[in-house]
């Protein structure tokens, strides 16, 4: 029976012949309708073989599939999806959302030439480095500032600057692992520096450090535990502390800080996240932090502080592979730029405007899109509930904020099976479930996007019956 069905499967010659084979090739390369079509025949014979396929298509009906094959191929990776999860700074999911303002930047640069390294004044060659620069020093109070690729190059390159074959003194508590294996301990290998712990995981005391030091001590290092706390019996050496053990031994302070935040603002003040400009005052030499956290700009590294320190790191070869690019640049400056007033902030930057979105508002919105959803799928479940949201699931691993989301209940297909058909929607739905119940979070739907949602939703149910 099988090799009598792998007989029947028309030849390729015959398909490509074919009217339909011809209005394909016309709508997208051949190549690809080729590829496309050698896959779709390997899958049909693998079925046939195993007993999958009892019936052979026609070439009318192969065509079409692989007309849909070829559209997938063609279709890019990265696309848009609507955050339902309630993580604000969601890592899977982009991180933080871009202000128009510089999304704006960034079409601007990306469409025509720049002075990415072109000094306008002097008419000669410049520096990339120059076009955050100075905001960030006025935002900051830093002597010095420059931005690579992000704040894993930003650790990497500090450490390779300032401490390359020396001992670097951190915390042992502060030995962290973010999200893809991004270690301390291994970054800290990688960059030549030598690893010298102290203290225990709970508690570690300003008298730690200072044993630790010797002749070959490079740098004293502190890095913010943005992704996990240790409550209960616990102690660690204050940022003014180990600054002032740095200048008694004259040796250079860093404080990794993780995430960028320059003011806080009302309804943040449970994140026990140091304030940039707070911090560099208490005399750390260097301190980098995040773009794409709670700045709510593009994935950098930014470096701020004492102006010997950063010269030598942009004078590191090293640097080169770490530096942004025209639409980092762009976007990030933009950011701010609003982040030279609060109030600017808080409305402009999206990751800071739904970090603050009131409760109510929240409330008015679900009640819109349940009373739209309740319409298009009568007979369904649909309720307005009262729910926490999450800051960053990663980062901020302890600030919940109260929201309001959509609860589902479907009838006719499970709480998993709809929030896999939700996944696979043209416009993905990515959302969670809680008790049996799939949760749509009202705090990271976009107002643009509530129309796709309500019809993604709503086709899923509906084709569910």
């Amino acid at each position: 029976m099988p090799n009598s069905l792998l007989r029947q499967i028309p030849k390729v010659d015959a398909i490509i012949a074919s009217a339909g084979w011809k209005t394909l090739v016309a709508a997208c390369p051949e190549s690809i309708a080729k590829d496309a079509l050698r896959e779709y025949l390997g899958s049909l014979r693998l079925a046939i073989k195993e007993g999958r396929a009892t019936v052979v298509p026609s070439i009318k009906e192969i065509v079409k599939d692989v007309g849909a094959r070829a559209a997938a191929l063609m279709e890019p990776g990265l696309k848009r999806v609507i955050n339902a999860t309630g993580v604000v700074i969601h890592t899977n999911l982009g991180r933080s959302l871009l202000a128009k303002r510089a999304v704006d930047a960034i079409v601007k640069v990306a469409t025509g030439y720049s002075n990415l390294e072109y000094d306008i004044e002097k008419g000669a060659r410049g520096s990339r480095y120059v076009h955050c620069a100075s905001i960030l020093k006025r935002l900051t109070g830093a002597e010095e500032a420059f931005v690579v690729n992000n704040n894993a190059g930003a650790v990497f390159l500090i450490l390779n600057t300032l401490a390359e074959g020396k001992e670097v003194i951190i915390a042992r508590g502060e030995l962290i692992e973010i999200g893809g294996s991004f270690r301390i301990p291994d970054v800290m290998k990688k960059s030549g520096a030598v690893l010298k712990e102290v203290g225990t995981t709970n508690r570690t005391y300003i008298e730690d450090f200072e044993r630790a030091i010797g002749e070959n001590t490079g740098l004293i290092m502190k890095a913010h535990t943005s992704n996990y706390r240790i409550r209960g019996f616990t102690h660690e050496a204050s940022s003014e502390e180990l600054v002032q053990l740095g200048k008694k031994y004259n040796i250079p302070t860093y404080f990794d800080t993780g995430s960028g935040l320059f003011y806080n603002f009302e309804g943040l003040e449970t994140l026990d996240e140091p304030l940039i400009r707070d911090e560099l005052k208490k005399g750390f030499d260097v301190i980098s932090f995040s773009g794409d956290k709670l700045l709510g700009a593009p994935q950098a590294g930014i470096v701020i502080g004492e102006r010997g320190c950063l010269e030598a790191m942009k004078k590191n070869p090293m640097t080169r592979a770490l530096r942004p690019d025209k639409f980092t640049l762009a976007g990030l400056e933009a950011t701010l730029l609003l982040c030279l007033d609060a109030r600017s902030a808080a409305a402009g930057i999206p990751t800071i405007r739904m970090v603050l979105e009131d409760k109510d508002a929240l409330a008015k919105r679900a009640r819109r899109l349940a009373s739209q959803l309740k319409k298009s799928c009568p007979g369904e479940t649909v309720s307005v509930v009262d729910i926490y949201s999450e800051v960053g699931g990663g980062s901020f691993p302890d600030m919940v904020i109260p929201s309001v989301g959509l609860a589902l209940r479907p009838s006719t297909i499970t709480i998993d099976g709809l929030e896999k058909r939700l996944r696979h929607l043209p416009v993905p739905v990515v959302a969670r479930i809680e008790k049996e119940v799939l949760i749509l979070d009202m705090r990271t739907i976009l107002a643009q996007d509530e129309k796709d949602l309500v019809a993604g939703v709503a086709s899923v149910l509906t084709n569910a019956r």
